[in-house]
């Protein structure tokens, strides 16, 4: 039978590692998701301030009606709500129109209640997954650095 110096050592190190890099992740994850609500909140037009006010991102899921952009879940997390599950968003009761405003309106006559209105095409005026796109490797490269940071420290002995 070989006996492995420094085992119990090693174990003890490699039991820190989900903790550590959980906490660094969380924190890539945040800073990414700021960044990109601040690009999404900086593209959007405005006009009563409801949709940009309604631009945010959440541990979870987003409010019930809004746009997701994304949703991020953490390694084990098999559902939205989950605490590793970082969700960013736009739109509210209020700013309900954010997909008019993403993706534009075609020219159509309305039906039900508002029968026989005219609703002209509406232009496409991007701003929320356009900032995802922009944002996504440098957001994917932060939050590789933190595993490795957390890599780094445990195996330092931080």
């Amino acid at each position: 039978m070989t006996k492995v110096i420094g085992l119990d050592r090693l174990n003890r190190k490699l039991a820190l590692l989900p903790i550590i890099a959980q906490r660094k992740i969380r924190d890539a994850m945040e800073d990414g998701a700021r960044e990109i609500v601040a690009m999404m909140k900086s593209l959007v037009s405005v006009d009563s301030g409801d949709l940009r006010d309604s631009i945010n991102w959440t541990w979870g899921d987003a409010p019930r009606g809004a746009l997701t952009i994304a949703t991020v879940r953490g390694r084990g997390s098999r559902s939205t709500g989950s605490e590793n599950t970082i969700t960013i968003y736009a739109g509210s009761a209020d700013a309900f129109y954010g997909r008019f405003v993403e993706f534009g309106t075609a020219a159509h006559t309305a039906g039900g209640r508002f029968a026989g209105a005219t609703i002209p095409t509406i232009p496409a005026s991007p701003f929320f997954f356009v900032s995802y796109r922009a944002n996504r490797k440098k957001v994917k490269r932060r939050i590789t650095q933190a595993i490795n940071k957390a890599a780094r420290e445990v195996a330092g002995g931080g």
